[in-house]
Order: C-alpha cells, then structure tokens, then sequence
C-alpha cells in the first residue's frame, strides 16, 4: 500500500490481501499521530519505508522538494512507533522489500 495514510481497518484489509504497508515522509507529520497508531498495530515483517519523492519530505523539511536521503527520517518515525531500534527496522525492510521483489537476500540479513 503505497505512501500509505489510512486507518486501521484499511490497514488489516491490506494484510489480509497479502500486501506490505508503505509508510512515507507524512508518517512524522505533528498531526498524523492517529497514523503513527495504525503503524505501531502492524507487524514488523508487514512493513516497508519510502520517499514518496519530490513529495511528502518528512519533518523538519516539510513543504520543501524531498529526495531520497530523508528516508532515514521516515524510518526513525516508523521505528519509534513500532517500538524498535531503528537499525532492527532497516533489516526488517530490507527483507519485506527483497520478498515483495523476488530479489535474493541481501548480504549479512
């Protein structure tokens, strides 16, 4: 579910169906605490992190052109309401994205 910005139910549906939930720059956003809830409800291997570029850049640099070096910033938000070292979530992500993808893994996960 890309750049996703839903409630919990849509959420579920979501996994029900076999999708991993995307969480963009709009995850850090002072408002989105009912988001940052819906990401904290969902499993670790449920999730992935993206820029949304140009747009959607997290805080401090909302309303500015995003670029894919901020991602970090959305990863650390995500982590935060997941309850994890944001270093555990880096490889969490790394896997969900190699699974959607078909790709091998990576080297050291």
């Amino acid at each position: 579910m890309h750049c996703f910005g839903g409630r919990w139910e849509q959420a579920r549906r979501s996994l029900e169906m076999g999708f991993l939930v995307s969480f963009a720059g709009n995850l850090t956003y002072p408002k989105a605490q009912p988001l940052r809830d819906v990401a904290a409800r969902l499993p670790l291997d449920s999730v992935l992190v993206e820029t949304d570029a140009p747009w959607l850049a997290p805080m401090p640099d909302r309303g500015k052109r995003n670029e894919p070096a901020f991602v970090t910033r959305t990863a650390e938000a995500l982590a935060e309401a997941l309850k994890v070292e944001t270093a555990e979530l880096a490889i969490a992500t790394t896997k969900n994205f190699e699974r959607l993808f078909g790709l091998k893994p990576s080297m050291g996960n």
